[in-house]
């Protein structure tokens, strides 16, 4: 069975690069990529339309979005001539990334140093930092 390798990515520029450093130096790896949809981060609005019309609204923008980074994760596989699958989760962002490395036996993480910026960042922490600090296997954090 081939090394597989999982690459959360959340639109960053430091995701993207994770995901090209990857696939560079890991060229006979199986990949996937993950998005996690973490509705904490649902911005407060649209309470005009109600909490659950929004909820919905939210996540197919946020699917969509998923979507636009899969594509883009598929042509670079293409480029580089490697497997890849894309999957989504939902729930906080860490925990997402660790219990879907433990649920599918990933051998190792590639991640980029953060996808965050400012308050939110200081606030939330680094997603990063806590999946070095959780996971069940190797995280490589590109930086």
């Amino acid at each position: 069975m081939a090394h597989q390798v999982l690459v959360p990515i959340d639109g960053s520029p430091q995701a993207q690069e994770a995901l090209e450093y990857a696939m560079r130096e890991l060229p006979h790896a199986a990949f996937t990529v993950l998005t996690v949809l973490n509705p904490a981060e649902m911005s407060a609005g649209g309470t005009e339309m109600g909490m659950a019309s929004y909820a919905d609204q939210w996540m197919e923008i946020e699917k969509e979005r998923a979507d636009e980074r899969f594509d883009q994760a598929r042509a670079l596989a293409d480029e580089y001539g490697v497997t890849l699958d894309a999957e989504t989760v939902l729930g906080p962002t860490a925990r997402g990334i660790v219990d879907y490395a433990e649920d599918h036996d990933i051998d190792q993480i590639v991640m980029g140093s953060h996808g965050r910026d400012g308050v939110s960042r200081i606030l939330l922490g680094s997603v990063a930092e806590t999946v070095v600090r959780r996971s069940p296997c190797p995280v490589t954090v590109v930086r």
